[in-house]
C-alpha cells in the first residue's frame, strides 16, 4: 500500500488543566491553512462550551475512530484529527485505519457559547494524556475551550516543539473523497428518540465475527428499528454493527439518532451514516458496505478525475470556496455560469485534494483544506492510472456503441446502454455492475469518446 509520512509538529502537547474559573481545554494545532495562506498553528477558537462533558466524549468518540481498525486489528492505527473551523461551527474529522469508517463530530454554534469561530483546517493534538483526562472529565464545571495556540506563545522557544511522523497511506485521501460522494446520495431514511435509540444501539451484537455471514439489514419499525433477513423496500445496511461503537461514548446525552442512506434496489450492501443529535452538536459515523471494504476503493471519483473538463471547472470553483460551512452548487452554478450538472464534478474532484466535504444533516457540501496535494489522488487511484495506460498503448477500440479494449491480451466488450451507462465483459463489471465504480476498460472507453468529441469527431 503507498504511503507517505507527514510530519505534525504542536508548539506543546495538548491537555486539559484546572484553573479557578473552572477547567481548561487547549488543543494544540500543526500547520494548517486559513484564508490567509499556510499558518504555522493557526488558531480558531478560543471560548467557553456549553456542553462540557458531551463536547470531550464526541472528541473521544473521533479520536477513537483514528486510532481503531475494524479490519486486521493486529495492524496498528494513529493519526491526530482534523478540526476544521467554518465561521459558525468546529467539525473534527477522522478515519479508521482500515479506512472503512468516518467520524466527524460538528460542534455548532449553540455549543459554542456565542463566541467567534475563525476560518481554516489543520490538524489538533490528542494525545494519551489527554485522552485520559477527557475520560475522567464529569460534571457540570465551566469548560474553557483554546484551539490553537494562545497569543501571547506564538514562535516562542520557551518549550519543547511536539512532534510526530504520521504515516499517510494514499488510501486514506481516496477515502476521504469516496465518502464525500457517496454521502451525497443519501436521504434520511429513519429518525428514533434518545429512548428508542439507546434501546436499539445497545441490542446490536458489539464482535466482528456478528457480521461475518453477511451484513445485517435493519427496517424502521412504528418508534424504532428492527433487523431483517433481507434487503425489504426501505431497509438501512449495517454492515459490521460493532463499527458503531465508537457512538457509545455519547449515547446517554443523545436526543435523537437519524439513519441516512441511499434507497436500496438490488439487494448488495450500501454504505449508511449514523447520526447521533446531541446538545449544541452532531457526531456521525458513515460505514463503509463491508468492514474489509475501504471507502478507497469505491470509484466514485473516477468519472469526475478522468475529465480535463472538471479539472479545468475545479480550478474555478475553488476560488468561489469561502470557508462556508454549506455550500449550494446553485449559487455556485450563478457565481461561476457553469451548469449545476458541472459544478457537482468539480466538487467531486476538489473533493478527492480533501477540498470539499458532505454533510448528511445539512445535506450540503462544505469547505476545508487537508494537507494533501491536489494530483495525488489522481496518481494512486490504479483504475485511473491503468485506464490512462490503456488510451495510450492505443487499446481502445471505438465501434458505436460496443467498443473493444485489449487488455492482458484479452479482448473486452464495453457497452453503451441508454442514458451512456457503460458496462463490460470482465469480471469486476460481473462482480459489481457498476456499484463501485466504472472498471479500467469502461473508463478507458468513457475517456477515448470525449477524446473523439473533443476533436470534433461524432461517437
Amino acid at each position: 500500500m503507498t504511503r507517505s509520512v507527514q510530519a505534525l509538529a504542536y508548539a506543546r502537547p495538548s491537555a486539559l488543566t484546572d484553573s479557578t474559573g473552572g477547567r481548561h481545554l487547549g488543543l494544540e494545532t500543526a500547520g494548517g491553512t486559513t484564508p490567509l495562506g499556510a499558518e504555522a498553528h493557526p488558531q480558531f477558537f478560543a471560548g467557553f462550551l456549553t456542553s462540557p462533558q458531551i463536547a470531550a466524549r464526541g472528541l473521544l468518540a473521533v479520536a477513537d475512530v483514528a486510532a481503531a481498525r475494524y479490519y486486521q486489528r493486529t495492524r496498528p492505527a494513529s493519526l491526530d484529527p482534523v478540526v476544521t473551523g467554518n465561521g459558525d461551527r468546529l467539525r473534527f474529522e477522522s478515519f479508521s485505519g482500515c479506512c472503512g469508517v468516518y467520524a466527524r463530530l460538528d460542534v455548532l454554534q449553540e455549543g459554542l457559547d456565542g463566541a467567534d469561530t475563525g476560518h481554516g483546517t489543520t490538524n489538533v493534538d490528542v494525545n494519551n494524556p489527554l485522552r485520559e483526562a477527557l475520560s475522567r472529565l464529569a460534571g457540570d464545571d465551566p469548560l474553557h475551550l483554546r484551539v490553537g495556540p494562545e497569543e501571547m506563545v506564538v514562535s516562542t522557544f520557551d518549550g519543547p516543539v511536539v512532534e510526530k511522523k504520521v504515516p499517510l497511506p494514499d488510501r486514506w485521501l481516496r477515502g476521504f473523497a469516496e465518502a464525500q460522494v457517496v454521502s451525497a446520495g443519501f436521504d434520511l431514511r429513519a429518525e428514533l428518540s434518545a429512548a428508542e435509540a439507546v434501546r436499539f444501539l445497545r441490542s446490536l451484537p458489539r464482535t466482528a465475527t456478528a457480521g461475518a455471514r453477511g451484513p445485517l439489514w435493519v427496517v424502521p419499525a412504528g418508534r424504532t428499528l428492527r433487523p431483517t433477513t433481507r434487503p425489504v423496500p426501505g431497509a438501512i445496511c449495517l454492515p459490521g454493527p460493532d463499527r458503531l461503537v465508537a457512538l457509545q461514548r455519547v449515547l446517554r446525552h443523545a436526543t435523537a439518532l437519524r439513519v441516512h442512506g441511499p434507497n436500496v434496489q438490488d439487494g448488495a450492501a450500501t454504505a449508511a451514516a449514523w447520526e447521533v443529535v446531541l446538545p449544541g452538536m452532531r457526531l456521525t459515523l458513515t460505514l463503509s458496505p463491508d468492514p474489509a471494504r475501504g471507502f478507497s476503493g469505491e470509484g466514485g471519483v473516477l468519472e469526475a478525475l478522468a475529465t480535463d473538463e472538471a479539472a479545468a471547472d475545479a480550478d474555478l470553483i475553488s476560488v468561489l470556496l469561502a470557508w462556508e460551512p454549506r455550500i449550494d452548487p446553485a449559487d455556485l452554478a450563478e457565481q461561476s455560469g457553469l451548469p449545476v450538472a458541472r459544478v457537482r464534478a468539480a466538487l467531486t474532484r476538489l473533493g478527492t485534494a480533501g477540498r470539499v466535504g458532505y454533510d448528511v444533516s445539512d445535506a450540503a457540501y462544505f469547505h476545508r483544506e487537508l494537507p494533501y496535494d491536489a494530483d495525488r489522488a489522481e496518481r494512486h487511484n490504479p483504475r485511473l492510472v491503468a485506464a490512462r495506460t490503456l488510451l495510450a498503448e492505443g487499446a481502445v477500440h471505438l465501434a458505436g456503441s460496443t467498443s473493444t479494449v485489449v487488455s492482458g491480451g484479452r479482448r473486452y466488450q464495453v457497452r453503451e446502454a441508454a442514458g451512456g451507462v457503460l458496462s463490460c465483459t470482465c469480471t469486476w463489471w460481473a462482480d459489481y455492475r457498476g456499484r463501485r465504480g466504472p472498471c479500467k476498460h469502461a473508463l478507458a472507453v468513457r475517456m477515448a469518446k470525449r477524446n473523439l468529441i473533443a476533436a470534433g469527431g461524432t461517437r
